[in-house]
């Protein structure tokens, strides 16, 4: 397909507004679609922006299929740090996907065999059709932690101490950011048919740049993006491109 497609938007909301866009029409184009997305921040506006649509009834979402990116393993049902429940929350529920339509990953990883049978799963409806992804101050996608190999399977994964760090300011200390989480691999991100991925704040600047101009290899695993066969926009904010 090319190499990533980058659009500079100047704030937080235009980047939002632009993905929405984006991920609608890759929606409407399409029977049946399997989507992945991300929580964390940046993607937040883009979920606002898409629910908007669907509530002024520019966009049907009732053929979606949710497949969830990552987990924390080890929380108890319920446990407010659940990335299930802020899917639910922030994607799910305003777009009016229910919950047989989403395919968790399985709890705490489960085992191996768990874990092949969610890749089945996602082989089964033709792969993914749109993953909408942020980006990890450390290069992250989903929470394929570096080295990342592109052939990744879902796996349980030990978390970085950047990862810790950055997620602490959303459950309130280093201390109450699981260690441990299941994540989707890379083998079947990079196989989506469309990828968006949105970067926002200055906190990004460095990886962003290493990701899209830098050595394309597993010690920064959003650089595979470059070499992906999907079709890959990377929309990002004037705070984390600079001003170059």
């Amino acid at each position: 397909m090319g190499p990533p497609r980058i659009v500079i938007v100047e704030d937080a909301g235009e980047l939002g507004r632009v993905g929405a866009d984006l991920a609608a029409k890759a929606i409407a184009g399409r029977q049946g679609v399997s989507i992945t997305a991300a929580t964390g921040e940046s993607p937040m506006g883009l979920y606002a922006a898409l629910a908007a649509h669907r509530r002024s009834g520019l966009l049907e979402t009732g053929a979606v299929t949710v497949f969830q990116l990552d987990e924390y393993v080890g929380l108890a049902p319920g446990d407010r740090r659940s990335l299930l429940g802020w899917m639910r929350r922030s994607f799910l529920e305003p777009l009016g996907v229910p919950d047989e339509q989403v395919v968790a990953l399985p709890p705490d990883g489960e085992s191996r065999q768990a874990c092949a049978a969610f890749d089945l799963a996602i082989e089964a409806r033709g792969g993914l059709d749109v993953a909408i992804l942020g980006l990890g101050r450390n290069g992250h996608l989903g929470f394929n932690e570096p080295p990342s190999s592109p052939e990744s399977p879902t796996r349980v994964v030990e978390l970085s101490a950047d990862t810790l760090e950055d997620n602490a300011r959303y459950w309130g200390s280093v201390a109450d950011v699981p260690a441990r989480a299941v994540t989707m691999g890379l083998r079947h991100l990079l196989e989506a048919r469309q990828i968006i991925m949105v970067v926002s704040g200055a906190a990004k600047r460095g990886i962003v740049h290493r990701a899209l101009e830098g050595p394309v290899g597993p010690e920064v695993p959003a650089s595979f993006l470059r070499t992906a066969d999907a079709d890959v926009t990377v929309i990002v904010d004037r705070a984390a491109w600079g001003d170059g």
